[in-house]
């Protein structure tokens, strides 16, 4: 795949902050980047960097093989923006704000139509195209911000914390469709406070931190940074203190906590861990309730890499 985004040593300081430190990075085409990152780590000025909002101290950004600067019109017509704070006309019903933003970048008012009433559909907006924002709900709202950011069907689209605050149903069809922007070509860059939905949407995930890319890959491969591996949850009454001192001493074993019934296991590798632990609970006749076992998430690796929760 080619590139279409492709970010070398950007750079950007505020007097003595570096909000953006030698960044580097690349978007593939039809892919859904993952733009992950504490509050701080420098998100919201790398996109507005990108789409040439902000000027820069070093570095440069080509956007579809080109160098992106202020007056790169021809760029910006292929790009769709869905900030984070919705930004429509009260005055406008849900069909004439979309219609007046994909406007911006379609003359020819047929085709405009049809760009409408798909987007319209995307989102699920089609028993409310005559209602105004201020009728709409909180979810229904960010749908309708959403079409009017993709209604004139960008070939890039950055998307910051859509789903903010909504209900799930609105969530879903905003996942649903997104997922159906990129199946039909779009590259996309997405940003969230919800783990959840990148471990759903993401191709590909950065993480970012005071300024810097401090990890990048698929899923699976940011969660195998993780320095524990595996854990065994077993709900276990009266467990003594020289059983504990035993499993503490089990292969592959690095944290062993024992709290309201509750035997909590960290191994730093995770192969025949639980083989293992049922062994020994049989040799010991010990007897246990439930028995869970959890590999890592993708915010135990956050958490390990920035210190930070994701929603932090």
């Amino acid at each position: 795949m080619k590139n279409v985004i492709e970010v070398k040593g950007l750079t950007k300081k505020y007097k003595e902050l570096k909000a953006a430190d030698n960044l580097s990075f690349e978007v593939k085409e039809g892919e859904i980047l993952g733009l992950l990152g504490p509050n701080g780590s420098g998100k919201s000025t790398t996109i507005n960097c990108l789409l040439s909002l902000l000027n820069f101290n070093n570095g440069s950004i080509k956007i579809f093989n080109e160098e992106m600067h202020p007056n790169a019109y021809d760029i910006k017509r292929k790009i769709g923006v869905v900030f984070q704070d919705v930004a429509v006309f009260e005055e406008l019903n849900v069909y004439d704000n979309i219609d007046y933003f994909c406007g911006l970048y379609i003359n020819d008012k047929r085709k405009r139509k049809k760009c409408i009433e798909e987007a319209v559909k995307l989102v699920g907006l089609e028993d409310f195209k005559k209602f105004y924002p201020k009728q709409l709900s909180g979810g229904l709202l960010r749908r309708l911000n959403i079409a009017c950011g993709i209604a004139h069907k960008p070939k890039l689209i950055i998307l910051d914390e859509p789903t903010v605050a909504v209900d799930p149903q609105s969530r879903n069809n905003i996942l649903d469709g997104i997922k159906k922007l990129r199946d039909d070509g779009a590259t996309i860059i997405y940003t969230t406070h919800y783990m959840e939905e990148v471990e759903i949407l993401c191709d590909r995930i950065i993480i970012l931190d005071k300024g810097k890319v401090i990890a990048s890959g698929t899923s699976s491969e940011l969660k195998n940074l993780a320095s524990s591996k595996e854990k065994i949850v077993v709900e276990i009454m009266n467990l003594d203190k020289k059983h504990l001192k035993e499993i503490n001493t089990l292969k592959n074993v690095k944290q062993v906590i024992y709290k309201d019934g509750n035997l909590t296991i960290t191994y730093d590798k995770g192969k025949n861990n639980i083989v293992d632990l049922m062994s020994y609970f049989k040799k010991e006749e010990i007897t246990y309730n439930n028995i869970f076992v959890m590999r890592p998430t993708l915010n135990d690796v956050f958490l390990e890499l920035t210190g930070k929760e994701l929603r932090d």
